[in-house]
């Protein structure tokens, strides 16, 4: 296979059957740059082919939640009291600053997650 920028499914295939045949090859040695060079190509191809979005950030506060076995009462004092957890995950009332970086100190969420918008819910008019 000649080195090429992977632009099709094709070209990705094959280079995934290249990296197959090299892996395990020594660094320093012509396979081993080999293999460096078409992991990097296809990271970069994936990449840009199956990017993935950020997640939502109280979808995310939810995530690590459950991950850890908790409930929305652990939120308590990380976000403010028990009606502001309920607000925030009902999507009433957005994240502050100050709960942002509780929530990344205390739960480790990534900030970049957090401080995307929520979108937030809609209140119906009165009638």
């Amino acid at each position: 296979m000649q080195l090429k920028p992977i632009k099709t499914e094709a070209d990705h295939e094959a280079a995934l059957r290249e990296i197959e045949r090299l892996w395990g090859a020594e660094e320093g040695t012509a396979n081993g740059d080999r293999l460096e060079i078409l992991t990097t190509l296809v990271e970069v191809y994936e990449e840009s082919r199956f990017a993935m979005d950020m997640p939502d950030p109280i979808e995310a506060i939810k995530f690590r939640l459950e991950q850890q076995g908790e409930d929305q009462k652990a939120l308590i004092g990380i976000i403010g009291n028990r009606t502001r957890v309920y607000e925030v995950l009902r999507r009433d009332r957005a994240l502050s600053l100050n709960m942002i970086r509780q929530l990344n100190e205390r739960l480790r969420i990534p900030a970049e997650i957090l401080i995307r918008p929520v979108r937030i819910r809609k209140k119906k008019q009165a009638a």
